[in-house]
């Protein structure tokens, strides 16, 4: 978690506050102390020249104008000239950096404990404590982290249905959430082979570690880079009476040994995360992709599998060829084994979003890897 602190002017007195942030967020280097009466039109241009916006006013208000200031955002972007896939998508990104980089300009300050004193204000003590531990001062953050903050707190206490499974997964905040199943049910219905232990490799929440206890495989070792992914998962596989049978490990990428399978879920998109959250769908230059692919052969039993469970949306999109997957996998001495594939969902799409097409043409497919015996 970032931390340093943020000074404005209250009253021609001047005030410090901890910044409190847990994806590493800048503060601003001026604030302004604002409230119910500021338009969204005044929000955008102070937040445009770098301002942030201290709000002082209704709870509810804060939360209206953050809307009026995102459909300000949204209609300024207006029609332009079509591009190429790779070319919408690399614009969506940067219209959504923009879009978040003035939206986290609304600040709201929290009182010891972690006390929020505006207006209507629900009580998020317990929601901030799980993400930035106790607090016996004053801080300030961005009401956009802390309405996710809150949001993650009550995904964390609900859980995640994961039909599969036959239980819920309870994701922590900035641990990429299971929200969509068809990857999960394609690890459900791959055929087993004899496996004695398993490697879940990038675990995140551990869903797919405890579905793959949950089919009968006797011993898992998951792994993550993230720390609180590493908590996370541990407290599902607790919960679900399966601490017994796995380790969870901070590691990037594996385990230490070989097993006689491997499991990835990496990271589906070419690109630069710009969060630990990001991290979980943006692959920056295909680099945990190709690190586990090519790591693989030095992994794996000697009749061990792999399944590797990614996205052809990146081919979609024109992000990557088609054929640098296979010839990965060939120059590291692996041969397919087979595949299954989800067919694309119905899923709901943005109606606004360029992209949405090609988007709903999206498949997932696990790919079964081995051994090429003939290299």
């Amino acid at each position: 978690m970032h931390s340093s602190s943020v000074s404005w002017r209250d009253g021609g007195v001047l005030r410090q506050a901890r910044w409190l942030t847990a994806d590493a967020r800048r503060p601003p280097t001026t604030v302004q102390v604002v409230g119910d009466g500021l338009s969204a039109d005044r929000a955008c241009r102070l937040a445009t020249g770098g301002a942030g916006l201290l709000w002082r006013g209704d709870y509810h208000n804060a939360r209206a104008l953050l809307d009026a200031m995102a459909r300000r955002i949204d209609r300024s972007a207006g029609r332009r000239r079509p591009l190429p896939p790779a070319g919408e998508f690399h614009r969506l990104r940067q219209h959504r950096a923009r879009r978040a980089r003035l939206l986290g300009a609304v600040l709201v300050e929290l009182g010891a404990g972690h006390r929020l004193d505006l207006g209507r204000a629900p009580d998020v003590a317990a929601a901030c404590r799980e993400v930035y531990g106790p607090s016996d001062a004053t801080a300030v953050l961005a009401l956009r982290e802390l309405i996710g903050v809150l949001g993650a707190h009550e995904w964390r206490r609900t859980g995640i249905p994961i039909p599969a499974l036959g239980a819920r997964i309870h994701p922590h905040h900035g641990v990429f959430a299971p929200t969509r199943t068809d990857y999960v049910d394609l690890v459900a219905q791959a055929p087993l082979p004899p496996v004695r232990t398993a490697f879940d490799v990038g675990t995140g929440t551990g869903v797919l570690a405890a579905l793959l206890l949950h089919r009968g495989v006797p011993a898992v070792v998951a792994t993550d880079v993230e720390p609180r992914a590493v908590t996370c998962a541990r407290e599902n596989l607790h919960r679900l009476g399966f601490a017994g049978r796995s380790r969870v490990l901070q590691r990037n990428l594996f385990p230490p040994g070989r097993a006689d399978l491997v499991v990835c879920n990496p990271p589906w998109i070419p690109g630069s995360p710009t969060s630990p959250l990001e991290a979980g769908i943006y692959d920056r230059n295909g680099t945990v992709l190709s690190a586990f692919v090519r790591g693989l052969p030095d992994h794996l039993t000697q009749r061990g599998e792999a399944w590797l469970v990614v996205s052809d949306l990146p081919e979609l999109l024109g992000l990557r060829d088609p054929a640098a997957l296979p010839a990965l996998v060939s120059a590291a001495g692996l041969v397919v084994l087979g595949r299954l594939t989800a067919p694309p969902t119905t899923r709901g799409l943005p109606y606004d979003d360029p992209l949405a097409r090609l988007r709903g043409q999206e498949t997932i497919t696990l790919w079964r890897l081995g051994r090429d015996w003939e290299c």
